[in-house]
C-alpha cells in the first residue's frame, strides 16, 4: 500500500525532533454547494530540527513513532509564507 504524502504549513516547532503540521484541504458542502476550508494537524518526525514555523513541507505516512507521529517530514517545499498553494477541488 503506498505511503500517502501530505502538504502543508509549519504551526510550532517547539518540541525536540517534532513539528507540527497544519494541512488544509477545500471540500464542497454536502447541501449547499460552497466550497469550504477544512484543516487538521499532524505530529511529524523532524530528526534534524530543521524546520522552522511558517515553512511549507512535505509529510510522508510512516509506522508509528510515538503516541502521536505516525508522519515524518521528506523536505521543505517552501520557506517563509510568501505564497499560496492551492489544491484542485
Amino acid at each position: 500500500m503506498p505511503k500517502r504524502i501530505l502538504i502543508g504549513t509549519v504551526v510550532s516547532d517547539k518540541t525536540d525532533k517534532t513539528v507540527v503540521v497544519k494541512v488544509e484541504r477545500k471540500v464542497k458542502h454536502a447541501l449547499y454547494g460552497k466550497i469550504i476550508r477544512r484543516s487538521k494537524k499532524y505530529h511529524a518526525h523532524d530528526e534534524a530540527n530543521a524546520f522552522k514555523t511558517g515553512e511549507t513541507v512535505r509529510i510522508e505516512e510512516t509506522a508509528p513513532i510515538s503516541k502521536l507521529k505516525t508522519w515524518k517530514v521528506i523536505d521543505r517545499v517552501q520557506a517563509g509564507k510568501t505564497a499560496a498553494i492551492e489544491a484542485d477541488v
